[in-house]
């Protein structure tokens, strides 16, 4: 424990309980209760568990005694006589306090007997507290007592009364006023209202619902001034660095447990990070690995990264120059950085649009293998397959109650096993508006919360979108038109494709807050237009003779007469970008080339020349194996 230079505030809700505590009977401490809590004691703050900090304020508050009732475990004396409860309660705890078990009826009678004793002639102590640690699990863990139990508590909460103090040993602090007679409460200590019968809680005016949230921002700046004194590095600093890296402690730990906040302390101490690089500390935390990948990378390459993307995105100049911008950027771990120096966004975010089949989703691949070294090592969903509104319960899980709640997400288990991951949302404008939202704490706050409640982080992803938005309109008759053309300048098509995004996310689905959180990201794509087309087209030819080599060890030589040829039936229609001149060299070239083998018995070691491409009732190839 540590001095601490501010004055310590208790929480809102501890504060609440004892101004309540004169005119209610029962508390349900809901949400937060597995979390850790500050507790001062004289000039310094500790963390306790919830048992702990209960008992340690009921006690400084007077009380005489502390009891606590766990389901199947049974009664512990945290604070008082125990002979003396002994024969208040009828039941036989050891003088150590060693727990009684006992069922919950049974249960029930003694905790009745506890809060309704008011001492006699001899003992006027008699101010008691109990606590009903996991009452969640009472329901599940002995349904067939729990309605009993309920319903004792339930009359116990309007026959209990309140009960006289001596004031002399319940004063705590000089400003506070004692009041002349408080409860002796029954605590509840629930994950959920829910958990607890309606019928109990809803409307009963002897019992008060008091969420615990997560540590909020004076709360969790008293635990860091408390831990950070331990941390290496940190009495070397003047007091505006450990001002300043207690600042970022502070706000990088937003939405975290107080008992995270530990954790994080404790990692920093054990893998010896400097004060300094408390940053650090916490991503290991949030991640659960060690080395940064993203600190790794080969720098050349990633100096080099236009030329390298263009080798396999063709074409798409002013694309791959703003995608290699990003990537750098990324690499700085700048993204972001204008709104805050502590942002925790995605590494980089790039939206990719443009007409079908002209680089998009190869231009992410190429990402992947430059950073990943693998163009396969990428996270991919087809948002075709999220038109339906709950459709997101595949990315981040079922919620509690629903079947495939134990499974989790997709997207949320595969981000938590690999946060250094490019993740792909393909074709985004044909998923559910409604799933779209997730896409705002993502971007903006870099994380996202599962169905079972477990936060993941994409602080260190790239995340990458896809969209055909703006290259075709629907009419009202249901036909489509198409807005951008391949006769169109790319300054056209690129002001066109934008403002068709833009009315995208503003007008039709009504979500200009996701447009905003993308930003400037926006990279249209050019169509394939002639001069690329031939790039392609000798990229993918030289694909197939590679592989007719590699996999049969046969060679095959193509006149350029017959290249010529090839090429023009293969580019004549460009509509279809990339893919479509892929389309075409499977259905001219390799179909029947590949039965021609067939026909002429090719085997291994064969050289085989192409002598001429033809149409008659299908397209046909005519080859001849060459002399050696």
């Amino acid at each position: 424990m540590n001095e601490i230079e501010n004055k310590f505030i208790k929480p809102k809700w501890v504060r609440e309980l004892f101004r309540f505590l004169p005119v209610k009977s029962q508390f349900v401490l809901l949400g937060n209760v597995y979390d850790v809590y500050p507790f001062e004691s004289g000039n310094s703050v500790t963390t306790l568990n919830m048992c702990d900090f209960l008992h340690e304020s009921f006690k400084e508050e007077g009380y005489d005694f502390i009891v606590k009732y766990e389901p199947l475990i049974g009664f512990t004396l945290l604070e008082g006589d125990a002979e003396q409860l002994n024969a208040i309660s009828g039941m036989q705890l050891a003088p150590n306090g060693t727990p009684e078990n006992a069922s919950l009826p049974a249960a029930a009678e003694a905790i009745r007997k506890i809060v309704e004793y008011n001492g006699d002639r001899e003992n006027k102590k008699a101010n008691a507290a109990v606590i009903l640690n996991f009452s969640s699990r009472m329901n599940t863990l002995c349904s067939s007592d729990a309605e009993v139990f309920f319903y004792h508590a339930h009359r116990l909460s309007m026959t209990a009364f309140p009960k006289k103090f001596d004031t002399k040993e319940s004063e705590t602090k000089a400003s506070s006023k004692i009041p002349l007679s408080r409860y002796s409460p029954l605590l509840w200590i629930s994950e959920r209202e829910s958990d607890l019968p309606p019928w109990l809680t809803i409307d009963n005016p002897r019992i008060r619902i008091l969420p615990i949230p997560k540590p909020d921002n004076d709360i969790r700046r008293f635990i860091i001034d408390s831990i950070a004194p331990k941390i290496a590095g940190y009495d070397a600093m003047s007091e505006n660095e450990r001002a300043e890296n207690e600042q970022l402690f502070i706000t990088q730990t937003n939405g975290f447990f107080a008992g995270e906040i530990i954790s994080v302390y404790q990692t920093a101490r054990r893998e010896n990070i400097n004060f300094a690089e408390i940053g650090e500390a916490i991503r290991r935390y949030k991640l659960g690995i060690t080395e940064n990948l993203w600190a790794k990378l080969d720098m050349k390459r990633i100096a080099e990264a236009e030329s390298i993307l263009s080798k396999s995105v063709m074409g798409q100049g002013a694309a791959i120059k703003r995608a290699a911008d990003i990537l750098k950027r990324s690499v700085f771990n700048l993204s972001g950085a204008q709104f805050s120096k502590t942002s925790q966004r995605p590494k980089g975010v790039l939206f990719l649009a443009g007409p079908t089949g002209v680089g998009k989703t190869e231009l992410a691949k190429s990402i992947t293998e430059l950073v990943f070294g693998s163009p396969n090592n990428y996270i991919r969903f087809d948002m075709s397959e999220f038109g339906h509104q709950h459709a997101d319960q595949r990315l981040i899980g079922a919620p509690p109650g629903y079947v495939g709640y134990d499974g989790g997400g997709e997207l949320t288990n595969a981000i938590k096993q690999n946060p250094f991951s490019v993740v792909l949302f393909d074709e985004i404008e044909k998923a559910h508006p409604k799933i779209l939202d997730m896409f705002l704490q993502i971007l903006d706050d870099g994380r996202l919360t599962s169905g079972r409640g477990e936060t993941v982080y994409f602080s260190e992803s790239l995340i990458i979108f896809t969209t055909n938005i703006g290259v075709y309109e629907q009419l009202s008759d249901g036909t489509k038109r198409q807005i951008v053309k391949p006769d169109m300048k790319y300054d056209e098509v690129t002001e066109k494709i934008k403002d068709a995004i833009d009315d995208f996310f503003k007008f039709r689905i009504n979500r200009p807050e996701i447009l905003n959180r993308i930003g400037k990201n926006i990279i249209v794509f050019d169509f394939i237009r002639s001069e690329t087309a031939s790039l392609i087209f000798e990229k993918m030819l030289s694909n197939v003779l590679y592989l007719l080599k590699d996999s049969h060890e046969i060679s095959l030589e193509i006149d350029e007469a017959v290249k010529q040829e090839l090429l023009s039936h293969v580019c004549k229609d460009l509509s279809m970008g990339g893919r479509g001149i892929g389309n075409n060299i499977e259905e001219i070239l390799v179909n029947p080339l590949s039965r021609e083998l067939f026909n002429i018995g090719a085997a291994r070691g064969d050289e085989i020349s192409l002598k001429k491409i033809y149409e008659d009732d299908g397209w046909s190839v005519e080859i001849e194996k060459r002399k050696p």
